[in-house]
């Protein structure tokens, strides 16, 4: 698939068909997500894979009752390491840099999915406390993304996209 196919045809995908996916492509899309682009490449950035059906039905509860986060076979919970960032560059690292990272992370692993034949959507709404209670999280880590993966059982339209750029001045 070329890339401005998977940037332009990857949507967000709500609902998943029950089918296990193959182990390949798991690693395919956490290879993905390693090669991420960082700040200083200290990967202050952690990947949380979740299969276990009740921990599923879990997160899409502190996902603020969104399904889908439950009906998808695969959910990586993509995570912010602040402290990794800070050692390096101090509260700006701590309080931007591994979100960044993380987020960057984020992106690759849409963009592997679809590439893939595979539908995901980025959940950003949720209860970051819930979250790590549910997965066990320390308190330093920063539940940032949750990420149902699965076969998509939706073939959803592209929403319209606003475009602002400001040349030079805003």
């Amino acid at each position: 698939m070329e890339l401005s196919e998977a940037i332009n045809g990857r949507h967000c995908i709500r609902r998943f068909r029950p089918d296990e996916m193959e182990e390949e492509k798991v690693e395919g899309i956490l290879e993905a997500a390693r090669e991420a682009p960082s700040a200083g490449n200290l990967q202050a950035r952690d990947f949380i894979v979740v299969r276990d059906s009740k921990k599923r039905r879990e997160l899409a509860e502190a996902a603020l009752s969104q399904n889908s986060v439950s009906e998808a076979p695969l959910v990586i919970v993509v995570c912010a390491n602040p402290g990794k960032s800070a050692a390096k560059y101090g509260s700006r690292g701590e309080e931007l840099y591994c979100i960044q990272d993380a987020t960057a992370a984020v992106q690759n692993i849409l963009l592997a999915v679809h590439s893939l034949g595979l539908g995901a959507c980025w959940v950003g709404a949720f209860d970051e406390n819930s979250v790590r209670e549910v997965l066990g999280i320390p308190s330093e880590i920063r539940p940032v993304a949750i990420i149902p993966i699965g076969y998509s059982a939706e073939e959803p339209s592209a929403p319209p996209k606003n475009m602002e750029i400001h040349n030079e001045h805003w």
